[in-house]
């Protein structure tokens, strides 16, 4: 144990320790019914037009990350980062694709107040007072939830629909797991380096993404964005 006095596992203790919360953010009603079969595909293409507009906005985000790895880390992080940054030009394509498959007018999207909400929380990233270790966790776990959402819907026993079995691979595939695993590796190195408040606010910054997950989960159904179901980060941190 060094720095802040944070043992290597300091990831999966805050998992086990939010678990009721990561939960919430990884078995949500929405990815639940696709793997059900049972999915609404007009909650579908909402997510698919709101999730087009979050990946824009997490380009910049993903910038700042590397920004700050440059500034202060090994050159393996770099690598991992880029890879990561790399590949969105590949997914921003995916999403066309799919909206002119399933008829989504992407030009003609507005982000609904959910989605709002997290793009000002990416931006915020910019901010040079944003230490790396927050950082990186915040990329580590906004990738681990849609690797483990989407890696439900292709679990053995699914009854996902064919339709949208592509879409499930791309986050649940093995590989994308492995990449989420490189970044929680990452993740933990720097905690267990990090000062007692770096690791504060880094858990703080694991919170709300999860509850930032779950507000973007509910846009896919109106009547869940009206009466949103979500514990207070301060209640979850006492």
């Amino acid at each position: 144990m060094d720095g802040g006095g944070v043992a290597p596992t300091t990831t999966a203790s805050w998992l086990a320790r939010h678990r009721e919360m990561y939960k919430r953010a990884t078995r949500h009603p929405f990815t639940v019914s696709i793997r059900d079969g049972t999915v609404d595909l007009a909650a579908f293409k909402r997510w698919l037009g709101q999730d087009y507009m979050f990946v824009q906005e997490f380009v910049a985000f993903l910038a700042s990350v590397l920004l700050k790895c440059c500034k202060q880390s090994e050159s393996s992080d770099m690598e991992i980062i880029l890879g990561g940054l790399a590949s969105l030009s590949d997914e921003l394509s995916w999403f066309k694709k799919e909206a002119a498959k399933w008829s989504v007018d992407l030009a003609g999207v507005s982000p609904l107040s959910s989605n709002m909400e997290y793009r000002r929380f990416l931006q915020s990233f910019g901010e040079p007072e944003i230490s790396y270790t927050v950082a990186i966790t915040t990329f580590w776990i906004i990738e681990t939830v849609y690797q483990d959402s989407f890696a439900f819907c292709i679990e053995e026993g699914n009854k996902t629909p064919p339709e949208l079995l592509g879409t499930c691979q791309r986050w649940g595939s093995p590989e994308f797991k492995q990449y989420c695993q490189a970044l929680q590796q990452i993740t933990d190195r720097c905690l267990a380096n990090a000062p007692s408040d770096a690791v504060k606010s880094a858990e703080e910054a694991f919170l709300r993404v999860l509850d930032l997950e779950v507000g973007f989960w509910d846009m896919s159904s109106p009547e869940r964005q009206q009466n949103p179901q979500k514990p207070s980060t301060v209640q979850l941190l006492e």
